[in-house]
């Protein structure tokens, strides 16, 4: 679709890798549906002299399937996923019907959405999805118990959501697991260099969850499945996903089937374990219900309604100076507890004369 074929080359800041070339290709027509890919993709792009390496343009994309784009009409950025429908055939119909009025009416859905879809002019297998441009729910770190409880009870409140409307998720991990950022991010951040503005002007300055609450989400339902409502215990044959350590999935158990509803309460619980409970001090108040989470045994761990339940209990016993407190990694050096410490101080400070309240909530 191109005039002028694009420049090739072994070295990705001088020129496009094979897997590029599909959206550069794509690009003229994206632009007739309202879509503009950075220059890298546009036709005719001819790369940055050397010795300029680190220019915006010599920044290859990481994962060949996801692009980002500026929608032309409003200016926001956006991200695009290209998915074959013969290789994951539930994963549009799945993203629809999450992205459908039934479920994002409903203020405790945590499923990214789908803005458009837009099928291939050229592979009839293909289409582009268009969603909201998220970062990884990590990047920045989490500051307190605070904002990491938010997190918690989103996920949970999501979970809850899409169980309760027969759907598995099936591959919950720290991949599949987003926020919107954009309030946090004024100036955006660059897709290959997070710690950027989106035009790679600078650093992309950015403000705390506790100031700017994020929501976060669910995505990637490539191996989600829905399910019959009449049927209150499906079972599976095991798909590993990111997280490869369920245990009804080790040994000989990898074929037999299993309840995914099960499984999605073990990834959870996971999630919360390597990224919290055990990374940070402080987080005795979720061991039970994290154990319980990943009990061996799949039929004895809690639903999720059992799970919101139990968390709501443990967060009621929290009190605000615990809320506000810091989160302490578990390595941290002595050096380093005065160094964060006495930000934090000030920090906390700021908050208080603010008003800010130690859970951060996202405006619905």
């Amino acid at each position: 679709m191109s005039a002028e074929p694009p420049p090739q080359s072994d070295k990705p800041w001088d020129a496009l890798l094979l897997d590029e070339l599909y959206w550069c290709d794509r690009q003229p027509w994206l632009q007739e549906h309202g879509y503009m890919l950075r220059p890298r993709y546009r036709p005719g792009w001819k790369p940055t002299p050397s010795g300029f390496r680190f220019r915006e343009d010599s920044l290859w994309a990481m994962v060949p399937f996801v692009m980002d784009a500026t929608r032309i009409s409003d200016g926001s950025i956006v991200l695009m996923k290209k998915l074959d429908v013969e290789i994951h055939p539930f994963e549009l119909e799945i993203g629809q019907f999450l992205s459908s009025d039934q479920i994002t009416s409903d203020p405790r859905s945590h499923c990214v959405r789908i803005l458009e879809v837009l099928p291939d002019p050229m592979e009839q297998s293909i289409s582009l999805i268009v969603m909201p441009y998220l970062r990884a729910f990590d990047n920045p770190e989490f500051l307190t118990f605070g904002e990491a409880v938010a997190c918690f009870k989103q996920l949970i409140e999501g979970l809850r959501v899409m169980h309760e409307n027969n759907v598995a998720h099936r591959d919950i991990s720290k991949r599949n697991v987003m926020m919107d950022a954009a309030a946090m991010y004024p100036d955006m951040w660059h897709p290959r260099s997070p710690a950027d503005k989106y035009d790679y002007s600078g650093k992309a300055k950015y403000y705390t969850r506790t100031e700017r609450p994020p929501k976060y989400y669910y995505i990637d339902f490539g191996l989600s499945r829905k399910y019959d409502p009449d049927n209150t215990s499906p079972e599976e044959l095991p798909i590993l996903g990111g997280d490869k350590s369920v245990p009804e999935f080790q040994g000989r158990g990898y074929d037999k089937p299993a309840n995914p509803f099960h499984t999605d309460i073990y990834y959870l619980g996971n999630l919360m374990r390597t990224k919290f409970v055990a990374y940070y001090r402080g987080f005795e108040f979720m061991h039970p219900l994290v154990a319980d989470m990943l009990q061996s045994d799949p039929a004895k761990r809690p639903s999720i309604a059992e799970v919101e339940m139990r968390f709501d209990e443990a967060f009621r016993g929290l009190t605000k100076r615990k809320l506000r407190s810091r989160l302490v990694r578990k390595d941290e050096i002595m050096l380093e507890r005065a160094i964060y410490g006495t930000a934090h101080v000030f920090r906390t400070v700021k908050y208080l004369v603010k008003r800010l309240p130690p859970v951060p909530t996202p405006p619905l």
